[in-house]
This record gives structure tokens, sequence and C-alpha cells, in this order.
């Protein structure tokens, strides 16, 4: 683990801790189920994992709700346990990577209660955003400003004024103007950074700067979701935030090795998201529009030639992902007629799925991630090649967005089911209590146990791929070679090549070329490339093919 600039090129696992694994059996992921699979997880041949808020939390979104930064919740374990987790993970040449979370808090933290209590225009309110109302009385929301979850983003307080909160009304924004909020935050990432941990996530890193003016953004009635094309948007991707992150870079860099950053960072624009990772500001950010794009060889061509491009001039590395707990998993995605990733919707509203295709495009895209130079992100079951659990009963759902959005919306609880780890019928080996989302019928066949028994499974496909990609050192440089109607192929050095067919026919594999690994077989054949294969060449005598 000498490697200081090991995020250059990692393939990093994110463990979402609740749906993970269960080792004091309350049917809820822990600390304890974390430590329980680092073999498993070191094994599968990932550099380094990212786990999902652990913090003290009423839970209303996923953890994403901080009551204390600094204490573990406890129904995952306590600092003690975090820190001999950060030691084990270590000693497997594992790195660890936690969230954090500074656009908002719970209001159950000791800071809003506190604002609760004090008058407007108090030190207590200025951490926050409390605004009075329009209308004669202050009855009317400061602005038109919507909740990400549905409904307004303002809720107000008993003595009449409003606060925002971007998210659930159990999570009040905090106000980045205040330096207070600057530093504090500053102290947080030092207490973990003491602590071993390798880096962070940065939660809703766009979102933290708020325009002083509060404007209106102009809604219509009928609009479900939050308005991000704007001109000079007032609460998204503001200029003002990459001074915040410059002052996050030093304290990184002060340790040794220097810890490291990612960005969740929501941009359409490349040219916007290569600021967040400019000189002395963040080391990474999530590359969202290539888990947006279709299942389309121009639409992943564009994204991924657009993405090396633009990293090129920042110096980051790019990063890749095809999934996380905000989205639907990869098979369910990939099944469907319209394969691209639609902001707010999901589940049966946007058409069946056929699960064995889904799998299929899955499993090609997964090596077409792993080839590309950069850094690769595996959500956790990927690597099982798991669907999502669409048929979630009502009365189980527990995403804010459903009860946010009336119904309208069942939110993201269909990707968060907890993993399943044997064929038991009961919890599939997660923990011996009932899971806290319940799994679907069968989930066990798609289980940890089952897939390491057989060669040919999503498991075996993502460890083998990982050796060889760790094997082969490839150089971080991509040529394309060509891009023919549905076909994809690219080179990384002499001796490297990827070929993706996402047409409905077979192509035949390049010639003068021996295949290392395919999405649809381990047997590396000279067969033709089916639909919705991937395969990984050797070029002979470093030759083009």
């Amino acid at each position: 683990m000498g490697d200081v600039e090991w995020w250059r090129t990692a393939v990093i696992y994110q463990v979402y801790i609740r749906s993970f694994a269960d080792g004091d059996g309350d049917g809820i992921g822990d600390i304890a189920g974390i430590r329980s699979r680092l073999s498993y997880l070191a094994g599968l041949g990932v550099d380094a994992i990212w786990i999902t808020p652990w913090y003290e939390s009423p839970n209303n979104d996923g953890g994403y709700d901080v009551s204390d930064y600094r204490a573990i919740a406890r129904e995952y374990g306590d600092v003690r346990e975090a820190e001999q987790l950060v030691a084990e993970a270590h000693r497997h040449g594992l790195r660890v990577i936690l969230d954090v979370v500074p656009n908002h808090t719970s209001t159950e933290h000791p800071w809003f209660q506190a604002a609760l209590a004090a008058p407007p225009g108090s030190a207590e309110r200025a951490r926050y955003h409390f605004l009075d109302g329009r209308g004669v009385t202050g009855e009317v929301v400061p602005n038109d400003w919507r909740s990400t979850f549905g409904g307004p983003a303002w809720t107000r307080v008993p003595d009449g004024q409003w606060y925002l909160h971007l998210f659930d009304p159990s999570q009040a924004d905090l106000n980045w103007s205040n330096p207070e909020v600057r530093a504090e935050f500053l102290d947080l990432l030092r207490f973990w950074f003491d602590r071993g941990v390798d880096g962070f996530r940065i939660d809703v890193a766009t979102g933290l700067v708020k325009h002083p003016g509060y404007p209106d953004l102009g809604y219509r009635e009928e609009d479900l979701l939050v308005l991000t094309d704007v001109p000079d948007h007032p609460h998204r991707d503001r200029d003002e935030v990459h001074a915040i992150y410059q002052g996050w870079r030093a304290v990184a860099d002060a340790y040794d090795p220097p810890r490291v950053f990612v960005a969740e960072a929501w941009v359409a624009d490349p040219e916007r998201l290569a600021r967040y990772v400019a000189p002395a500001q963040l080391h990474t950010a999530f590359n969202f529009p290539f888990l947006q794009s279709a299942w389309d060889a121009g639409d992943l061509f564009t994204v991924i030639d657009s993405t090396l491009r633009t990293m090129s001039l920042s110096g980051a590395p790019p990063t890749w992902v095809l999934s996380n707990h905000d989205v639907e998993r990869t098979v369910t995605r990939y099944g469907r007629a319209d394969t691209r990733k639609h902001q707010g919707r999901s589940g049966h509203e946007l058409g069946p799925v056929d699960e064995d295709l889904g799998r299929r495009r899955a499993r090609a895209a997964l090596l077409l991630m792993l080839a590309l130079p950069g850094v690769a992100y595996l959500y956790q079951g990927e690597e099982l090649g798991l669907p999502d659990y669409m048929d979630i009963p009502d009365d189980r759902l527990q995403d804010p967005i459903w009860t946010r959005s009336g119904g309208r919306r069942r939110g993201r609880d269909g990707c968060r089911v907890p993993l399943p780890w044997t064929p038991a019928p009961d919890g599939a080996g997660f923990g011996s209590a009932d899971p806290w989302l319940p799994q679907p019928p069968g989930w066990g066949r798609l289980s940890v146990a089952n897939q390491v028994d057989d060669p040919a499974s999503t498991y075996h496909l993502v460890a083998r791929a990982l050796r060889i990609r760790r094997e082969l050192d490839v150089p971080q440089e991509l040529d394309w070679v060509g891009r023919a109607g549905p076909v994809l192929h690219f080179r990384r050095g002499p001796d490297f090549a990827c070929v993706v067919n996402l047409g409905a026919t077979e192509v035949p594999v390049p010639a003068n070329t021996v295949t290392l690994l395919r999405s649809d077989t381990l047997d590396a054949g000279r067969d033709p490339l089916g639909p919705d294969t991937a395969a990984w060449l050797r070029l002979q005598g470093g030759s083009t093919p």
C-alpha cells in the first residue's frame, strides 16, 4: 500500500453499510458485518472500499441525515470498532473511504436544536438558512425552490421563520458562508483522517453554496423534480464552492500519505466538472454521464471520448461508475427497451424488464468499464449481477422519496436490498434476523456462495477481470481503433484492446489477437462476438487488430 497515487487507477467497492452484511443478527448491516467480509473483498480484487454514512443518525434518509459526525450509529457499532475496521482493511491491502455529508445535518443535530431554541437573527440560526416568509404574515414560503425528494424546500418553525432543506425536512441545509461551518468540517476531516481513514466521498459536492439573494427558479405547479439546467443556478454548482475544496485539499495534503477526495458532482457540462478536480482542489469526481448513458455505441463513445479529453486537461484521472445506492441497478436498467437513466423515475413506470438481457448487457458493460483508464467504482452486488427488487410491498418502503412524492415515486429502496450471501431461504445469509428491507423470492440463487462455485458466474467474470487488469498494468492512454456502427473498439498500449458489440448481430473477433476474457463466457475462444458482448484481447506482436 505504498503508492501515494493509488487513487488514479483504483477499483473501489461501494459498501452500503445497512445492506452489506449483518454481524450482530438484528437484520441491519453493520461494521462487524463488513469486518467479517474483508477477505471476500480482498479476494475479489478491489483496491478500496467506500462506506456510506455510518454516523449517528435518526436514519430518515439512509444515514445521510447526520446528528453526530464524530460518533457511529449504535446499530452499526462504535468508533473503536470503526478504527479496528480501518486497521484490518489495511492489513488486507484495502484502503477505506468514508462518506462526508456537508450540505446538511439532521434536524436532530445539536446545532439545529440550538437554532430552534434561539431567536431569529441569532448566531445559532446563522449556521443554517433561516428566512422570513413572504405574504402578509410570512405565511408563504421564501421562494419556489423544491426538495429533491418532492415538495417545497422550506419548512416553517413555530416562531414563523422558514428553514431550507433541499432534501428531506429532517435534513436542514447548512450555511457555508458562515466561517463556523467551514471550520467545523475541517476539524471533522482531521478527526477521521487521524483514525486512519484514507479519504472521503463528498455527498452533494455541488450544492453547498447558495445564492445570497435566494431568487426564484421558476417552477411550474406540475414540476416534480429539481430544476438543474438553469444558468447561474442559485443552489447548484456555484463558483464559490471551489474555495471550500481548496481548504479541504490543504488538510488532506498535510497527511502522510496524503488523503484523497471524490466528489459526488451531478454536472452535465464536462468543463464544469473538470473545475472540481483542478490542481489544489479535489482528486477525482464521479462521471455520472457514463452512468446515465443508454446501452448505445454512439452515446457511450461520446461520453467516454469527452470524459478522457476533459480530464486530460485537468490532470485528474477519469472515473467510471455504472450504478450506486441512488439509481437503478445496471441489470434492471439495461433490461428495458429504454436503457437511459431517468431522473426521478424507476420501477414499473419505465416498462418491463428482461432480466436475462439486462444481465448480459451488464456483464459486457462491466468489462467495458474495467478496460477504461482511470478509476472504476463497483456498487455492492454488481459483481453478482443483482437486479432491483421492484415489487417491495408499499408498507415496507422506507425511502423518503416515496412519502414526499405522495406515492408517485417509489424511490431507491429497490437497489438497496440486503445482499444474498448464501442460498438460505431466510435472509439469504445476510444475517440471522429478518432483513430491514425484504429480499425478492429466490434471492439466494444469486448468492455469493452459489456464484463462487460457478466458474461462469458474474462473480468470477469480475474477479478475473480485476486480476487481469492488475497484472497487465497497461498505459493509461486510450486510442480508438474503430467505431463501426454498434461496435466500440479501443486499444491501450501496444498489447491490449477491448471490443464491445452493442448490436443485435454477431461481429468477428479482430485478427491477430488472443482473447483474454469475454463477457459471455470465460472460455477464451475465437468465436464471433455475439450481441451485447465484450472481449478483452491481447495483440500479437504489438499489431493493431
